[in-house]
C-alpha cells in the first residue's frame, strides 16, 4: 500500500437498497448500490430492523470479495448514524453504548440504524475502529423551535443530516463564501422528506420526516390530528400497525401500492390519473414546507438546494420549481453525498485533524445545542 494511503469502507443502508464503497483517501475505488426487492424484504416485515444485519452484511461481504478487496486492507470502517439521542455534529467511534441503544431503538426503527451495527460487524473482521458521521440525531435547532403546541411533546429534530451537510458545504464551496455566512433551505427528498433552515453554519429548524411535513415514498408526513385520534383508539389496529400506517405504508405505497417514484411516473406517462394527483401533491406539499422554513429564515434565503434520490426526477423539479423560485434559486444536487461525506468524515479523524466524538460520554464534541430532549417544556 502507498505511504499515506488511507482506505475506508463507508456503508449507507436505505430501506431497500445498501449503498457502500471503498475509498482511498477521497477518491472512491469502489462503490455498490444492492438493490432489495419487495420479495426479499417481505421476510423482514414486522421484525426490528437490526434483524436484517446478517442478510445485508453477507452481500456486502460478497461484493467486497467479488472486487477483489481484502478486509484487513481497510483502516476504518463507517456507516451511517440511525436514530440515536441528540447529538452534536461530529464523527463517532461505535461503542456498546450506542449498540444498546440502536437495539432498544427508542426513536424509532429505520434504516439507518443498520449503519454502525454493519460498519462494526466488518471492522471487527478487519480489526480496525468503526464510525458514524453526522447521524439523523444531529441536533442544532434553536430553543422555539421546540416547542409543538403542547406542553406534553417537544418537537424533535431528526433528519438526513449528513447528506444535507454535505451538499450545504459543496454549495457553499462553489459559490466561494463561508458555509457560515449563508442562509439556506435544504430539502433532502429521498425514501423520507427531510429539510433544515441553515444559518450560521446551523440547522436553526427543519422538518422532521417522521412525523410531520410531506409524504414521501413510505412516510405519511404531517396528517390530520383527530383522525389518528380516532384510528388509534378505534381498537382496530395495534400500536405497531399504527405505526406502520405512519412510516412504513404510508405516502405513495399507501395511495399506490408502489414507493417507487419511476414507476410512479410510469404510470403516470400510461395515463394513470390517480397516480398524476398523488405525485402532484406530494410536491404541492415539499413546495410548502420550504415556504414555511424561508419564514424561519425572514425571506432572506441565499438558496434553496434540492437533493436526495427524488432530486433525480425532472418532473417533480418542474413542477417544484415555479413554487420556490420566487424564494430562492432552486439549486439541485441529484442523489446523495453521503458516502463520501462519511469517507471524509472518517479520514479526518485518521489523519489527527479531528477528535472522533465518544458516543455517551461528556462533553460531546461539536457545536450542537445538547439539551436533553423535554428542556424546553421543563420536563
Amino acid at each position: 500500500m502507498q505511504p499515506g494511503l488511507l482506505r475506508v469502507l463507508v456503508i449507507n443502508p436505505g430501506s431497500t437498497s445498501t449503498k457502500f464503497a471503498v475509498y482511498a483517501n477521497e477518491r472512491v475505488e469502489f462503490v455498490a448500490n444492492l438493490r432489495h426487492s419487495d420479495a426479499e424484504m417481505e421476510q423482514f416485515r414486522g421484525r426490528p430492523i437490526l434483524d436484517q444485519q446478517p442478510f445485508r452484511a453477507s452481500l456486502i461481504e460478497r461484493e467486497l470479495s467479488r472486487a477483489g478487496y481484502a478486509l484487513n486492507n481497510l483502516h476504518a470502517t463507517a456507516g451511517r448514524g440511525g436514530l440515536l439521542r441528540p447529538l452534536a455534529s461530529g464523527t463517532y467511534r461505535v461503542n456498546q453504548t450506542m449498540l444498546q441503544e440502536l437495539r432498544v431503538a427508542e426513536r424509532g426503527e429505520h434504516a439507518s440504524n443498520l449503519g454502525a451495527v454493519l460498519a462494526l460487524q466488518i471492522a471487527q473482521q478487519a480489526g480496525v475502529e468503526a464510525y458514524v458521521v453526522d447521524p439523523v440525531s444531529v441536533d442544532e435547532w434553536s430553543d422555539r423551535a421546540r416547542l409543538s403546541g403542547s406542553a406534553l411533546m417537544d418537537r424533535n429534530c431528526l433528519s438526513h443530516a449528513l447528506n444535507i451537510k454535505a451538499v450545504s458545504k459543496r454549495y457553499a464551496r462553489e459559490v466561494g463564501r463561508p458555509y457560515e455566512q449563508l442562509r439556506l433551505i435544504v430539502a433532502h427528498a429521498g425514501t423520507g422528506v427531510s429539510m433544515a433552515a441553515h444559518e450560521q453554519g446551523r440547522m436553526i429548524d427543519g422538518i422532521n420526516p417522521r412525523e410531520e411535513g410531506a409524504f414521501s415514498g413510505d412516510r405519511a408526513g404531517g396528517i390530520p390530528v383527530m383522525k389518528l385520534v380516532e384510528l388509534c383508539f378505534s381498537g382496530n389496529y395495534t400500536r405497531k400497525e399504527v405505526e406502520a400506517i405512519l412510516f412504513r405504508d404510508g405516502g405513495l405505497y399507501s395511495y399506490l401500492g408502489t414507493k417507487d417514484l419511476v414507476e410512479v411516473e410510469r404510470r403516470i406517462a400510461a395515463g394513470d390519473t390517480r397516480a398524476a394527483l398523488v405525485f402532484d401533491a406530494m410536491v404541492y406539499q415539499i413546495g410548502k414546507d420550504i415556504g414555511a422554513l424561508a419564514t424561519v429564515l425572514k425571506g432572506r434565503v441565499d438558496a434553496v438546494l434540492l437533493t436526495g434520490g427524488m432530486a433525480h426526477s425532472d418532473r417533480l423539479k418542474e413542477e417544484l420549481r415555479p413554487a420556490v423560485e420566487w424564494i430562492a434559486p432552486l439549486v439541485v444536487y441529484a442523489g446523495e453525498d453521503e458516502l463520501q461525506a462519511l469517507a471524509e468524515g472518517v479520514l479526518r479523524v485518521l489523519r489527527g485533524e479531528e477528535q472522533a466524538c465518544e458516543f455517551g460520554a461528556a462533553p460531546q464534541c461539536g457545536q450542537a445545542r445538547l439539551e436533553p430532549a423535554g428542556a424546553v417544556s421543563g420536563k
